[in-house]
């Protein structure tokens, strides 16, 4: 059963290099996450918020680790979905490939409301939902081409985000250090408004809240090993390199924005413009805000992009396993299932409107699409504890990447998340996440058992059969 769940997804071209997937891989973290949420975690947590991205980053890695080693051994699009299928239940499955799949719907729809946003720096009078509508367009044309035309986009929106990074970087630490300047600007902003720790702990852990959607999309290495050429060697390579990457990228960039503008400035729970373009708008460079702002927009069409991918595949998986309409697992003559992106392609709809009523849509949109992703991270964990009881009864080979100290992170990892979620029910900030989140479950679960006897048979606890 386990083989067929695999080959029922079959069809999709495996055109994707390594260069690219590690490059996807890297991009796919890179986002609206840290270039506009940061800005809402700095105003949460102030200084303190660097502790909130390594505990996040932290997290991450634990869930990259374990979907890793199941994307080695089962190179799927289904992915993390299929895997849930076949380690735990039928339902699951179902449940974590509908919540995933609405999630980065609604994730698509969070990063075209930041590129409106981005868009306003230049064009003020243009309302934010008209540029969401006009890139979701664009985007939508590039992934309906062939995946390597999208590997080559991607390739090059990731490309332009890590050099962007890694140059900010390097002016941050000449700035902070004072090389090449007259006087260095030091590190007075960490402590000089209320202390490192300016809110506490509680700030810290609702940064990590925040956080937390920074490093949503990391995931992305297992879906695309269903089209890489070489995914038992792909995906060990592009998780290692981002990991090291991530690390680096994060906490160096973020350090850089509190030692140079103070963390009240950079923060806010409204966050109307990128922290980073505001240590730009500090250096007194001519034309640098504008550069950086034109950064921040090319890596939220690149989030848009790779999302976009993510929930075509995870709708195209849905549809070969009998869980959606048959047209959704139909293959275009370049292998791209097109159907399923044009219905995943609603999350800029649905951006447009909220935008439209709302000025807080951003954080509407965060807030639904980030408990349906702590949602899956805790699957994917769980789903990981069981491919270890019985991997070595049909890949007894040793495992490419295996997670260390197995099982004590994953358990921490699903604690943490979960603790996450929990905190999300009693934060007015967050709430809406529930709010909207749990009712979509209850129904999602209920259509999966209303339509079960009508749907193939389909064993249950797939790893005892």
């Amino acid at each position: 059963m386990k083989d067929h769940l695999i080959k029922q997804e079959e069809g999709l071209q495996r055109a994707l290099t390594d260069r690219q997937l590690t490059m996807i891989a890297i991009g796919g973290a890179i986002g609206t996450g840290l270039f506009m949420g940061s800005g809402i975690a700095i105003g949460y947590a102030g200084p303190g918020v660097l502790i909130s991205y390594v505990i996040t980053a932290c997290i991450a890695v634990i869930m990259m680790f374990s979907l890793s080693e199941m994307a080695v051994v089962h190179p799927t699009a289904g992915s993390f979905g299929t895997y849930a299928e076949m380690y735990l239940n039928s339902w699951v499955g179902f449940l974590v490939r509908y919540t995933y799949w609405a999630a980065q719907v609604i994730a698509i729809g969070s990063e075209a409301v930041a590129v409106g946003i981005y868009m306003q720096y230049w064009f003020p009078s243009i309302p934010v939902w008209l540029w969401a509508l006009g890139f979701g367009a664009i985007i939508l044309y590039v992934n309906s081409r062939s995946v390597g035309n999208f590997g080559t986009i991607e390739y090059w929106f990731a490309m332009i985000k890590v050099v962007a990074i890694v140059l900010f970087i390097i002016f941050g630490i000449t700035v902070v250090f004072g090389i090449g300047h007259s006087e260095s600007v030091g590190f007075s902003h960490y402590t000089d408004n209320q202390g490192f720790f300016p809110h506490g702990f509680k700030g810290v852990w609702m940064g990590v809240l925040m956080a937390i959607f920074s490093f949503y999309g990391v995931e992305i290495i297992a879906v695309t090993a269903g089209e890489s050429k070489n995914p038992q060697k792909a995906v060990p390579k592009a998780m290692k390199t981002m990991i090291i990457r991530l690390f680096l990228f994060y906490i160096l960039s973020l350090a850089i924005i509190l030692a140079i503008v103070p963390w009240a400035h950079a923060g806010a729970q409204v966050v109307e413009q990128s922290p980073f373009v505001k240590v730009f708008e500090n250096s007194g460079i001519r034309y640098a805000a504008g550069i950086m702002n034109f950064v921040v927009l090319t890596a939220a069409l690149s989030s848009m992009n790779t999302n976009l991918y993510l929930t075509s595949r995870m709708l195209f998986s849905l549809s070969r396993g009998r869980y959606a309409p048959k047209a959704l697992g139909n293959l275009s003559k370049t292998g791209t299932p097109v159907n399923a992106i044009l219905a995943s392609s609603g999350g800029v709809l649905i951006a447009s409107l909220v935008s439209y009523f709302s000025p807080m849509a951003f954080n509407y949109l965060f807030g639904v699409a980030l408990f349906g992703g702590i949602l899956v991270w805790i699957i994917i964990l769980v789903s990981h504890l069981n491919f270890r009881k019985t991997v070595h009864l049909h890949h007894p080979e040793p495992l490419p990447v295996k997670a260390p100290l197995f099982p004590l992170l994953q358990w921490i990892g699903i604690i943490l998340l979960s603790a996450i979620l929990i905190t999300m029910a009693f934060s007015p900030d967050f709430r809406v996440a529930w709010i909207v989140g749990v009712p979509f479950i209850i129904v999602v679960s209920i259509i999966f058992f209303l339509r079960r006897k009508t749907m193939p048979a389909v064993i249950e606890n797939q790893v005892k059969s």
